[in-house]
């Protein structure tokens, strides 16, 4: 079960790298004074094309995912909610926005903007594409920065996140994969991937976030850990305002050396919010540029297949450097500290370089409140219970179809479809396992969990 890590070239080796970018999703507006500003993806574009880091990779266009591919997670009702609501009859729909928690432009954390199901089909198609190049065998790596969204729920929007990119991709990854691991670095919990996959032993979650019991979304405390099947699965390690580079490594790398170790993963996920950098306007973490790539340096000496996602991050030349950095740590190059020169120059001023000061120069330092003895309580809190395991999960596996047969689910025009691809096309209609959360809808479509590509579980699995 696990060597479906083994097409992955080693630490030593040159990863293969999918990088997925769409222009279009820097150009939808949350509205005047919204914190999220998607511009900061084309300011990052422009930087990994400044550093030539596109020669390093294989680019894809991401498609926009369709209404039936959302369902997969989220319900009929809030899809057609999204699909329905726009900012022109907003005033017609206020009970089904309250419901959704979505709201009119400059009234509400997740607004009703000009273009929104669009804004979702790319998110949520960009991480769909990038589990499909490490599915099909074509990369190692898969970069989606426009991804992370990790707050979404099945049923309403929060935090800024309305269709759950990441759950999506991980439902994708689980039809030809057993185990996935989801490490989160967002300052905010990943509650949205945490509560889809609670009940379940096939993906453990590992959320690294500010936690007091007031800081937005509220939840990601020690003690919750999984339930039923999932119990010691969902992994929180709660940290204080404040934490430093060294401090956040001596906890993050023990954390997930034992994760690795004792759930053996075969694809690995990572959310890479950049609001956990130091002079984030949400986030009070004091992390550098080069801390924050560490994560991703870290997980990818593991030698596992690895999708790599955006998520937070408020001060837009903060998070260009940040994702630019960890795009060249991902394709092993070393960049200059010099920034190259772009269209949005002038966003990095005044040091010009990408390990520059990252604190606007009227923002002061957050005090550390991280004590060696609260970060000792919960890293040896975490490695206990992560050791409670005792061992990765078993899940019976069956041969299947390699990935490249895998078919359009949508398609009516199955006359032209060759044994093969009937063969996957059957077995992509049952996609449920009963340790996953899927809504009631979903569950009346889908019989059984398929994990649809060379090795899937069967029905007791």
């Amino acid at each position: 079960a696990g060597g479906a890590a083994a097409s992955m070239a080693g630490p030593t080796s040159r990863a293969r790298v999918a990088y997925i970018h769409d222009p279009e999703v820097s150009q939808f507006y949350y509205g005047p004074g919204h914190p999220m500003k998607p511009q900061r993806m084309q300011v990052a574009h422009q930087l990994i094309l400044g550093y030539e880091l596109h020669r390093k990779m294989s680019c894809y266009t991401p498609h926009k995912a369709n209404d039936q591919e959302m369902r997969k997670f989220h319900t009929e009702e809030y899809i057609d909610f999204l699909l329905s609501v726009s900012p022109d009859n907003v005033h017609l729909m206020q009970d089904r926005m309250e419901k959704h928690n979505l709201g009119p432009v400059g009234e509400s954390d997740c607004p009703v903007f000009d273009g929104l199901f669009s804004h979702c089909q790319l998110v949520a198609g960009g991480s769909i594409d990038a589990a499909r190049r490490i599915i099909d065998g074509s990369a190692d790596v898969a970069i989606n920065w426009a991804g992370g969204f990790h707050h979404a729920m099945a049923d309403d929007a929060s935090g800024f996140c309305y269709v759950n990119d990441i759950v999506l991709a991980i439902l994708e990854l689980l039809k030809f994969y057993p185990r996935v691991l989801y490490v989160d670095i967002d300052v905010h919990h990943g509650d949205g991937v945490q509560d889809a996959f609670a009940k379940t032993d096939r993906v453990m979650t590992v959320s690294f976030h500010k936690w007091d019991g007031q800081f937005f979304p509220q939840t990601g405390k020690l003690s919750e850990i999984g339930e039923g099947a999932g119990t010691y699965c969902s992994v929180n390690v709660p940290l204080h305002d404040g934490i430093e580079d060294r401090q956040f490594e001596e906890i993050f790398k023990p954390i997930i050396r034992e994760a690795m170790g004792t759930y053996n993963p075969s694809v690995i996920v990572l959310q890479c919010g950049a609001d956990s950098l130091a002079g984030d306007r949400l986030g009070p973490f004091s992390l550098s540029v080069g801390a924050h790539g560490e994560c991703g340096r870290f997980l990818k000496t593991f030698g596992v297949p690895m999708l790599v996602i955006g998520g937070g991050g408020y001060v837009i030349p903060n998070v260009a450097r940040c994702w630019a950095f960890e795009t060249a740590v991902l394709t092993d190059t070393e960049v200059p500290d010099d920034l190259p020169w772009t269209d949005y120059w002038h966003y990095f001023a005044p040091s010009y370089r990408l390990h520059g000061d990252l604190r606007h120069k009227y923002k002061t330092k957050v005090p550390n409140f991280n004590t060696t003895e609260s970060l000792e309580k919960v890293r040896n809190t975490v490695l206990q219970n992560l050791r409670c395991l005792q061992g990765a999960p078993s899940v019976q596996m069956k041969q299947m179809p390699p990935a490249f047969l895998s078919v359009d689910m949508n398609s009516e025009d199955e006359d032209s479809l060759t044994d093969q691809q009937r063969l996957v096309l059957d077995m992509q209609k049952h996609v449920e396992h009963p340790g996953e959360f899927y809504p009631p809808e979903a569950r009346e479509r889908n019989l059984e969990m398929n994990t649809g590509g060379r090795l899937s579980p069967t029905a007791s699995g």
